[in-house]
């Protein structure tokens, strides 16, 4: 009963204080109390729905028989559209804020909003090494449902909810890209919705232009109702080697080294600061040292981007044996390093002890009660981008990035980009090697201004025949924007599927130029 009496005391006091400086101000300023105490147990709730629901599924194996009711579910709400007059672009119907981008889309309040519940894990086909799932399937999901069976895709996005509609209309990258390209590179066959309701399956060698025009279209060519991935024999570790240097061009010259060697199945990069990274490569294995196996996945462990800079600091090099599920999704409990700007004591040891299991929150839930005021502190005080640079230009781009941003830890991150049809390729006719620099944080820049800054990024990222990832703000003039994109298969397509009245252009759906 005493317990009672003091939990009742603290939030009474806790509620008191909230009076007292202003909801806002709360929100604001101490963010951490409302992530702790309500989003927290929230995302728990979250991830328990979504894995029984997951499982259920599978046990039952509903879904491939629900799968093909579905998408005539949406066919039919398509051609609704169309006995409608086609008077407003359409859109999926999924709210905004449960997406992984931080950027907030109004589009949804004036477009006819297309119901897509497709979340299912279709077939695993162990001859063809490929698994079909449909687009909401998250990476947390689908590794959890392919690991047990020995399997695993050959690219695999950091974060746990990423979804695979999200990474094929916009775009998806690991460390392990080096060698496979992005994420897109790694399916074999989509199957969409068009505007006029029919269901086109797409691949190489059938509908091969709708194929390589689907990655980086941001859904408007068409529904995304299946995809087919590359699957590759899973292993039980990753031997992880880190590697201090120190010197811009040593950095630079070391990263490229190693991305280039396809021994490596993983090369990364965390720049520390200008002149400071750790260098890491990985191999597959089945075994390990017992000595120096490391669970980094676990609650209560230090977040990944922490441990990693104790090497740094120490000055040497070291080898450990991280679970392949555990080094999958390292940087997901601290997503990245975000989260030390929104719980500031996350990796205390008796934070991470105590609460660590629930971290972390959904970012989904973040979007949601983040305010107008969170919206627009973060908007001009906050960096969330990732711009594709090819690997040669990789010293210049860091030195971009100091001057224009100084946000650090930066992620590196190598890969294969094959001369293919599309919006994005190298600009010769050979594939090219290709580095995705990460900056997530606050600028420590003095007059960091969003806009101005950013449209600086942009430019210096055309400069050198570079792609920003579009979940990010974009602030391009659409000319600017379709000289950093190729447009041509894009818009052909769009004519030629009678799009232009059914979907809005890509430009006018992500650019915060166009946004309304």
């Amino acid at each position: 009963m005493s317990a009672l009496w003091s939990v009742g005391a603290g939030l009474l006091l806790l509620l008191l204080w909230v009076r007292h400086r202003g909801l806002e101000a709360v929100l604001v300023h101490h963010r951490w109390v409302f992530v702790c105490l309500f989003l927290l147990p929230l995302s728990i709730l979250f991830d328990i729905y979504y894995q029984l629901r997951a499982w259920a599924v599978w046990r039952l194996h509903s879904a491939p028989r629900q799968h093909a009711q579905r998408v005539r579910h949406i066919q039919a709400q398509v051609r609704e559209w169309k006995n409608e007059g086609s008077k407003r672009y359409m859109c999926t119907g999924r709210p905004g804020w449960l997406t992984v981008s931080l950027r907030v889309g109004k589009y949804k309040k004036t477009h006819k909003n297309i119901m897509i519940n497709l979340m299912d894990v279709l077939e695993v086909d162990s001859e063809r090494q490929v698994v079909r799932v449909e687009p909401l399937v998250s990476m947390g999901q689908l590794t959890a449902h392919l690991n047990p069976m020995g399997w695993t895709i050959p690219v695999v996005p950091e974060l746990d909810d990423l979804t695979v509609g999200g990474l094929i209309m916009g775009t998806g990258i690991e460390s392990s890209s080096h060698i496979y390209g992005l994420f897109q590179h790694t399916c074999v066959a989509y199957e969409l919705v068009l505007a006029d309701g029919s269901l086109v399956r797409c691949s190489p060698t059938e509908n091969s232009d709708l194929f390589y025009a689907v990655p980086w279209s941001c859904g408007t060519l068409g529904f995304l109702v299946a995809a087919e991935i590359r699957m590759i024999p899973a292993k039980k570790y990753v031997k992880i080697h880190y590697e201090p240097v120190r010197g811009l061009q040593k950095i630079c010259e070391k990263f490229t080294e190693e991305s280039k060697k396809k021994e490596n199945s993983f090369v990364e990069g965390l720049l520390y600061s200008l002149d400071e990274a750790v260098i890491m490569t990985g191999v597959l294995t089945d075994e390990a040292e017992q000595s120096k196996i490391n669970r980094i996945g676990n609650y209560y462990k230090p977040w990944f981007f922490k441990h990693v800079e104790k090497y740094l600091k120490a000055d040497r090099t070291g080898i450990e044996y991280i679970p392949s599920r555990h080094y999958y999704h390292r940087h997901t409990r601290s997503i990245f390093w975000e989260l030390q700007d929104i719980i500031p004591f996350g990796n205390n040891p008796i934070f991470r002890y105590l609460f660590g299991w629930m971290v972390p929150p959904k970012i989904s839930l973040l979007k949601l009660t983040q305010g107008e005021a969170i919206r627009k502190l973060y908007e001009q005080h906050h960096v969330v981008q990732d711009m594709l640079v090819p690997m040669k230009s990789l010293e210049k781009s860091i030195q971009t990035f100091h001057v224009d941003l100084h946000v650090y830890p930066l992620w590196l991150c190598p890969f294969i980009l094959p001369n293919n049809p599309g919006m994005v390729h190298p600009k010769g006719d050979e594939a090219e090697l290709y580095v995705d620099i990460g900056a997530y944080g606050e600028p420590k820049r003095k007059q960091f201004e969003a806009r101005a800054s950013m449209r600086q990024m942009e430019k210096f990222v055309r400069s050198v025949h570079g792609f920003q990832m579009l979940y990010a703000d974009c602030y391009m003039t659409r000319e600017e924007f379709w000289d950093m994109f190729d447009g041509s298969l894009y818009h052909k397509l769009r004519e030629q599927m009678n799009c232009k009245d059914a979907f809005p252009e890509v430009y006018d759906k992500i650019c915060k130029a166009a946004r309304h």
